[in-house]
């Protein structure tokens, strides 16, 4: 049998839009505003073999390593593990790679009887039980960090697990939203069996499987033809996080070495600092995941992820290493070394690829969280949000100015009203920061200025980094600025700090939020006039600033 091109691209889209399907279900049923408002969440179908056969927009950070969870289960328990009707959850942050507030719930695909893929989620839960509420940012060891889960079936044939669930519900803090959360992921993985039946019985097993088989191979020589068009050669980039929230005097290494080889790329990240004291570590499987987004995003953006995309790519991680921790290794921030691996994929193959490149952004995700007893409703809360900030520049434009850094793609801060609606927390400034763009021929995006007043007393944790290494500039464009972050800013009790974890702040406090920008591209001495003036107008630089 050979398939009909234009079938093939009909199975295509209806993959791509079941993931679609299954991601709108997961926010329109989820209970906390980092899923519903944020958006903190991705989805996949799964193949039999747990290949990917469609995933939504959400998180590129999560890129095709959702099915390391079902694939760990199978192996764990076997084949003959899956059952109609079941639904598990997995938080293990040495198997899914990312920290336990990241759970992913998947459930297996029966079609007549016969197994033929797998519905995955992963959603951010907005407390595990950690020594801290919403997450500690000081956490040594992952029992600090909560409840711990391995592959665990919470709906057995159709039904919840009752003892399972009371187990989550007695081991976190806000268990009402946390079980209405997981049961949105119960809901999504739903959406992902009945879209994907639904295929089976219009096109037949034989059909779709000759569709994806088509497609993982076309998508995969689509990705070894690009390949093909870089140098041959071996690129390197280093960069340096700020610390691991502990020992605040050691700047963190992260290396990257890619070889090119044909049709073929290895990503090495062997050479990255031992694991930490501090919550700065990662599961092998997440540093896998983060070194796809960097090659995705420049060797082929425009093609759909599928099973095909990676074929080419070999990534390397050395275990009890920073990108490959063990066990107990905190874990809380993982994705901080993340996103400076993907800035350093980019810088290092720039020689290779100046048309495609960008420079640096701003990086991080520089999470602003509150916690405390909210006094208009006599309950506790916790709130956590991520802050925009400038990407760099390339060749024919200036960076984006006020945009989500690239590990979280579709995450969204939280609207203002949303926040001052649910929480003792009036935010008073949300302006663009001028003068935080490098400059350059093309001049890199700005960081925001988000400025809270604190109307009840709570406690206030930040992890803010990128300022040992801020975003650089490429071919002559200089770094964008660093981020800043003051308490009680102009008065004499003022106090900048980047990371702090459940630190006490009182009724009438202020914290005023910098983020960093993007930088630059090409000499700033050969920026059009034009472009300067239109600067100057839109108060994006400031007239001592421009060139």
């Amino acid at each position: 049998m050979t398939i009909s091109p234009v079938t093939t691209e009909i199975i295509r889209s209806a993959l791509i839009q079941a993931a679609a399907d299954m991601n709108t279900t997961l926010i329109r049923s989820s209970y906390t505003p980092t899923i519903y408002e944020g958006k903190d969440c991705a989805v996949a179908l799964l193949d039999r073999e747990h290949r990917v056969l469609g995933q939504s927009s959400g998180l590129p950070i999560f890129l095709g390593n959702l099915e390391e969870c079902s694939r760990h289960t199978e192996a764990e328990f076997g084949p003959d593990v899956w059952r109609p009707g079941d639904v598990w959850v997995l938080n293990d942050s040495y198997i899914g790679g990312t920290h336990l507030n990241d759970c992913t719930v998947y459930a297996p695909i029966f079609v007549q009887d016969e197994l033929v893929g797998f519905a995955a989620s992963r959603a951010h839960w907005i407390d595990m039980g950690s020594k801290d509420p919403g997450g500690s940012m000081d956490s040594t060891s992952i029992y600090q960090e909560g409840l711990r889960m391995g592959p665990t079936r919470i709906v057995a044939g159709g039904d919840e697990c009752a003892d399972v669930l009371r187990l989550i519900e007695t081991n976190v803090r806000f268990p009402y939203v946390t079980l209405g959360d997981m049961r949105a992921q119960i809901a999504c993985a739903r959406m992902g069996v009945k879209r994907l039946g639904e295929l089976f019985a219009r096109y037949g097993a034989a059909t779709i499987d000759e569709a994806r088989e088509e497609i993982f191979a076309q998508t995969e020589r689509l990705e070894r033809q690009r390949l093909q068009a870089i140098p041959d050669g071996t690129y390197e980039a280093t960069g340096y996080l700020d610390n691991d929230a502990i020992d605040l005097d050691t700047p963190l290494k992260v290396t990257v070495r890619i070889t090119v080889d044909g049709d073929r790329m290895t990503i090495d990240l062997t050479d990255c600092a031992d694991q930490t004291t501090g919550p700065v570590n990662c599961g092998r499987a997440q540093a896998i995941s983060a070194a796809r987004v960097g090659y995705k995003l420049l060797i082929s953006p425009s093609v759909s992820l599928n099973g095909g995309s990676f074929a080419p790519l070999h990534v390397e991680v050395r275990e009890g290493s920073m990108l490959g921790a063990r066990e107990p290794a905190a874990c809380q921030y993982y994705y901080s070394s993340l996103g400076m691996l993907i800035d350093l994929i980019v810088k290092a193959l720039s020689p290779a690829m100046p048309d495609e490149v960008a420079a640096a952004s701003y990086g991080d995700s520089m999470i602003v969280q509150f916690a405390g007893d909210n006094p208009r409703t006599g309950e506790p809360f916790v709130t956590l949000e991520a802050t925009v900030g400038g990407w760099g520049a390339w060749r024919g434009s200036d960076g984006e100015t006020a945009l989500i850094n690239n590990v979280n793609g579709s995450l969204c801060d939280l609207p203002i009203e949303v926040l001052e609606t649910l929480y003792p927390v009036r935010v008073t400034k949300y302006h663009v920061r001028a003068d935080s763009g490098g400059a350059g021929k093309w001049r890199g995006g700005n960081g925001v200025v988000r400025e809270y007043v604190m109307e009840a007393d709570q406690d206030l944790s930040l992890w803010w980094e990128r300022s040992v290494t801020p975003a650089w500039g490429l071919f002559g464009g200089e770094a964008g600025a660093p981020p800043r972050v003051v308490l009680n800013p102009g008065t004499e009790h003022a106090r900048e700090m980047l990371k702090a974890n459940s630190l006490r702040v009182h009724k009438g406090d202020v914290l005023r939020c910098e983020s960093g920008g993007g930088g630059g591209y090409g000499d700033p001495a050969e920026r059009d006039p034009d472009a300067i003036q239109a600067d100057l107008a839109q108060g994006l630089v400031t007239q001592h600033a421009a060139p």
